[in-house]
């Protein structure tokens, strides 16, 4: 399994940045080939239960990432927002966590994942990390830089 971990401080307050960071569908926009799914879809708010699914790829070369929200905690009164997804895919398993607490005027995102990709071999999973770290740090600069 590749774990990675990610941290990126922001001027928006925590409420702004838990509210864009779990914007499930605006993930898409900054992966390539990647559509989401919500079930329940929006407008129903995420909750413990709510299954995201990412499908990457294309054609016969696409699969599916689907991942249970485990815990769903949003900021407030003082306290960090708090996710955990777990993939429940056949190609992708492991977990997925957002932590989002106040700093100052701003806020800091705490993401952290542990994935394994089926069939790729163990020793692959070295240059998975870096290679996450790298995508999963531009989707989410990306996002707490959206308007």
């Amino acid at each position: 399994m590749a774990l990675f971990r990610i941290t990126r401080r922001t001027p928006l307050p925590a409420e702004e940045a838990w509210r864009r960071v779990t914007d499930w569908e605006r993930h898409a926009d900054h992966v390539p080939l990647t559509r989401i799914t919500v079930s329940p879809p929006p407008p129903a708010p995420t909750r413990r239960g709510t299954v995201v699914t990412a499908r990457t790829g294309a054609g016969r070369a696409a699969f599916a990432d689907p991942m249970e929200v485990v815990l769903w905690e949003p900021p407030g009164n003082g306290r960090p927002g708090r996710c955990r997804l777990e993939k429940r895919g056949r190609v992708v398993t492991g977990w997925a966590g957002i932590e989002v607490r106040a700093r100052g005027t701003g806020s800091e995102v705490l993401w952290s994942e542990e994935l394994s990709i089926t069939g790729l071999p163990r020793l692959l999973d070295r240059p998975a990390a870096p290679a996450g770290r790298l995508l999963f740090g531009r989707v989410l600069a990306r996002l707490l830089a959206a308007g």
